[in-house]
């Protein structure tokens, strides 16, 4: 009988303690998890800062092409008029009054209509890289939030497996005491 109770208790603590070891294993995995979300939720909002800092690059290059292709399109509307004032000097016709004044103010008029265009295009090519820009750094933020939070859930789930391997052991060992003195009276 005493073997059988030998046994039976070697049993019991052996069952214990790989209970244990099999807890705070999994909280370590838990916790080595939660770093490796955290390591890639990093990379991921350090990826779509870097996206965002080329999103701000093509704006301003947005603007920059637009203000180019503006100026080039105001000097050639420039030309185009000193084209009609040379064609009508050429006739005989007076640049400074009645219908060659007109011609050359529709087209002037137009020509800085166009210009305009242009430049607005330009804004709004550069709005929509802005934008770009600010929805990738947010996607940035919210992915190391992400990690963080991934980071912290396998550090509590490591807490709990040791807490669940603590309680295991204390349990088997009050089970044995209840076992060997609970039974008399």
């Amino acid at each position: 009988m005493a073997a059988f109770t030998a046994t039976m208790l070697a049993l019991a603590v052996g069952g214990a303690a790989l209970n244990a070891v099999g807890s705070i294993k999994a909280g370590n995995a838990a916790k080595r998890a939660g770093q490796a979300q955290q390591d890639a939720a990093n990379d991921a909002g350090d990826l779509a800062d870097y996206n965002a800092q080329v999103a701000d690059l093509q704006a301003q290059d947005a603007i920059a092409r637009g203000a180019d292709e503006e100026h080039r399109f105001r000097t050639r509307v420039r030309g185009a008029i000193g084209a009609q004032r040379a064609g009508f000097a050429a006739s005989n016709i007076d640049v400074g009054y009645g219908s060659a004044v007109d011609v050359q103010a529709d087209a002037a008029y137009l020509g800085e209509l166009d210009a305009l265009t242009i430049k607005t295009n330009a804004a709004r090519e550069a709005w929509g890289y802005e934008v770009q820009g600010e929805d990738l750094r947010r996607r940035g933020q919210i992915a190391r939030k992400e990690g963080k939070y991934a980071l912290e859930s396998g550090k509590a789930y490591q807490t709990a497996s040791r807490y669940q391997a603590a309680g295991s052991i204390l349990g088997t060992g009050a089970s044995l005491l209840e076992a060997r003195y609970g039974g008399r009276k």
